[in-house]
C-alpha cells in the first residue's frame, strides 16, 4: 500500500453510501470490518481458547460491527461478553444472531450499580469499544458516561488491561480531535477502511493508542476525491532517487546551504550535514566569511562560498549579487538556518527572493520565513514578490507570523491552515510539529505518521531543511522532496529513539541515523 487516504466523517459517510451504490452494502462492510477487527483481537491475544473478552456495545453501525466481533471470538473459543451501552432497534438482526449462537448479554437497564460491569473488568483480558465509533455528536453523560468512568477506574489498576477500539475510540471527534472527558483512551485503534483526520490532531492523537488500518472491502476508487493521504514506509521507499553504480558526484545533484551566523553556528553545520547524509553529491555552504573556521571544525564535506559581512558574522545586503551570480551551478538552494535577523542580513533576503532571478527550486526555513513574515506584518505581500518554487518549513509559531493568526488557531486545523496557505502563496508547505503536514497549491495533503517528542529539540528543523534540499538537488519534485524529507527525518527519530529513548535526543543524532532509514526502506525494513 503506497500510501493511504485520511477521511473525514462526512466523507467516509459518501464513501460507504458510493459503496452501497456499487453493490457493496454496509451489512457486507460490517461483516468485514467484524472479521479484520477479530482478526487483529486474536493476533494481540494469541491463544483465545477461554479467554475473558468484553464487548462494549452502542446503538449504531459501530456497535453492528462489535457484534460481529463478538460473535467470531465466540466461534473461535473465547469467553466472550456483550455489554449494551445503548438500546438497539428491536429488529437488530447483529443483535439476534449473537443471542442465537449463545453470547452472553447485558445492557446496562440489567445492572444495577453496574454490578456485572464491574465484575467483568476485573476478569476480562481486552475490551472492544464498539459504542460511538465516528459517531459522536453530543457529550458523554448519563449512564455511559459512569460506564466508561467504571472501565476508567477499574484500568488504573490493572497495566494488563488491553482496550481495543473499533475505528475511533468512543467521544473522540473523528474530525477535529476533540476529545470528551469521558472518552476511554485505547491501547489499539483498528480504523476501518481509513484512518479519520481526528487521530492526527491533539489531544485526540493520544487518545488513539497503537493505529491499525484494516481493509473492508470498499470498492477501489470511491476515494478519489479524498486529498489528505498518510505516509508509508511502501510509499517512501517508491519515491526514494535511484543510486546507479556508474554515478558520481555531479549525479547526485547540487545544494547550495546559505545557513549561519554569529551566534547560530550550529545551524550551518547540521543543515549542510544533513543535506550530505540524504545523499546530495555536492554541498555548498554558503556563510559570513569570518565563520568559516569555526564552521569547518563541525562538519569537513561540504566546500564553501564565503559571503561578504556587515560586521562579524553577520552577512552584507550586498552578498546577495555574490549568491545570485552563482545560483545557476545548484539544483536546490536552502535559505534560512540560523542566519539571525539583522538589518543587513534581513536586506540579503529580500534581495535574494525578490530579485526576479531564477532561483533553483528553494527551501525556506527559519529565520528566512520571519523575514518574510515581518514583511507580511507591515502590509507586504511577500508571495506576490516571491514567485519562484519554494518549499517553506515553519513551526506552528512560524506559521502564525506568516498568516497573522495564532498559534493557537493554526494547532486546531493543521491540515487546512497548510493547505489553505499552500493554495494562496503557490508553495509547498511542511508544517512542522507531531504529525507534520505537507500542504501543495493544487489543494492535496500528506501526513507524516510520526509524533516524536525527542525531536522537540534545537536544531531538528535544521536537520529536516537540510534533508529536503539534499532531496530537492536529487531532483524531487516540491511536493515529494517536502514530504519525503519529513518522512526520512520522522523515521531517523524513531530509530534514534529506539536506541536512546526520547529524552537528551539532539539534533546531531539525527545525521547518522539519516542514511540507515534510507538504507532500510530501500530493503523493505521501514519502521511501520
Amino acid at each position: 500500500m503506497l500510501s493511504i487516504k485520511v477521511v473525514t466523517s462526512a466523507q467516509m459517510r459518501r464513501i460507504e453510501a458510493r459503496s452501497e451504490d456499487a453493490g457493496v452494502s454496509t451489512e457486507t462492510l460490517m461483516e468485514n470490518a467484524g472479521l479484520e477487527v477479530a482478526r487483529r483481537v486474536r493476533h494481540h491475544v494469541g491463544h483465545l481458547e477461554g479467554v475473558p473478552i468484553l464487548v462494549l456495545v452502542g446503538s449504531g453501525n459501530n456497535g453492528g460491527d462489535g457484534l460481529v466481533v463478538a460473535r467470531l471470538l465466540r466461534r473461535w473459543g473465547a469467553s466472550v461478553l456483550v455489554y449494551l451501552c445503548r438500546d438497539r432497534r428491536e429488529t437488530d438482526s447483529q443483535l439476534a444472531r449473537t443471542l442465537d449462537l449463545g453470547v452472553p448479554v447485558v445492557h446496562t437497564s440489567q445492572d444495577e450499580g453496574l454490578t456485572r460491569l464491574s465484575t467483568a473488568l476485573e476478569s476480562t483480558h481486552v475490551i472492544v469499544d464498539a459504542v460511538l465509533g465516528t459517531g459522536r455528536a453530543r457529550p458523554i453523560e448519563g449512564k455511559l458516561k459512569e460506564v466508561f468512568t467504571t472501565l476508567d477506574d477499574v484500568r488504573n489498576r490493572r497495566e494488563d488491561l488491553t482496550v481495543l477500539a473499533i475505528d475511533m475510540a468512543s467521544g473522540l471527534d473523528a474530525d477535529t480531535g476533540v476529545v470528551d472527558p469521558a472518552c476511554p483512551r485505547a491501547d489499539i485503534t483498528v480504523a476501518l477502511g481509513y484512518p479519520k483526520t481526528g487521530m492526527f490532531a491533539f489531544p485526540g492523537a493520544d487518545a488513539v493508542g497503537r493505529l491499525e488500518v484494516v481493509d473492508i472491502g470498499i470498492p477501489p476508487g470511491l476515494d478519489d476525491d479524498v486529498a489528505v493521504e498518510l505516509m508509508t514506509d511502501d510509499w517512501a521507499s517508491s519515491l526514494l532517487p535511484d543510486r546507479p553504480s556508474a554515478a558520481h558526484k555531479g549525479s547526485f545533484g547540487r545544494t547550495l546551504v546559505i545557513a549561519g551566523s554569529q551566534g547560530y553556528i550550529g545551524a550551518a553545520t547540521l543543515a549542510a550535514s544533513a543535506a550530505t547524509r540524504a545523499g546530495a553529491g555536492l554541498v555548498t555552504l554558503a556563510i559570513p566569511g569570518s565563520l568559516q573556521t569555526a564552521v569547518a571544525a563541525g562538519v569537513a564535506e561540504p566546500t564553501y562560498m564565503l559571503l561578504p559581512e556587515s560586521s562579524p558574522g553577520v552577512v552584507s545586503a550586498q552578498a546577495a549579487d555574490t549568491v545570485i551570480e552563482t545560483l545557476s551551478s545548484f539544483d536546490a538552494l536552502l535559505l534560512g538556518c540560523g542566519i539571525g535577523q539583522a538589518p543587513t542580513t534581513r536586506e540579503f533576503v529580500e534581495r535574494l527572493l525578490y530579485s526576479g532571478e531564477a532561483l533553483p527550486p528553494t527551501v525556506v526555513d527559519a529565520d528566512a520565513l520571519n523575514i518574510l513574515s515581518a514583511g507580511a506584518s507591515q502590509g507586504g505581500r511577500w508571495w506576490t514578490r516571491f514567485t519562484g518554487s519554494a518549499i517553506l518549513t515553519p513551526h506552528p509559531g512560524e506559521m502564525a507570523r506568516l498568516t497573522g493568526g495564532t498559534v493557537s488557531s493554526v494547532e486546531q486545523d493543521r491540515i487546512g491552515t497548510a493547505v489553505d496557505a499552500a493554495e494562496s502563496w503557490n508553495k509547498v508547505i511542511a508544517l512542522k510539529g507531531a504529525y507534520t503536514v505537507v500542504g501543495s497549491p493544487n489543494g492535496n495533503a500528506r501526513l507524516s505518521p510520526f509524533a516524536n517528542p525527542g525531536l522537540a529539540s534545537a536544531g531538528t528543523g535544521d536537520v529536516l531543511a537540510g534533508t529536503i534540499g539534499g532531496l530537492l538537488s536529487q531532483g524531487l519534485n516540491l511536493e515529494d522532496a517536502a514530504a519525503l524529507g519529513v518522512y526520512i527525518h520522522g523515521a531517523a527519530g524513531e530509530r534514534v529513539r529506539e536506541e536512546l529513548g526520547d529524552t537528551g535526543m539532539i539534533a546531531s543524532d539525527l545525521l547518522p541515523a539519516l542514511p540507515l532509514a534510507i538504507k532500510h526502506l530501500r530493503m523493505g525494513q521501514g519502521v511501520l
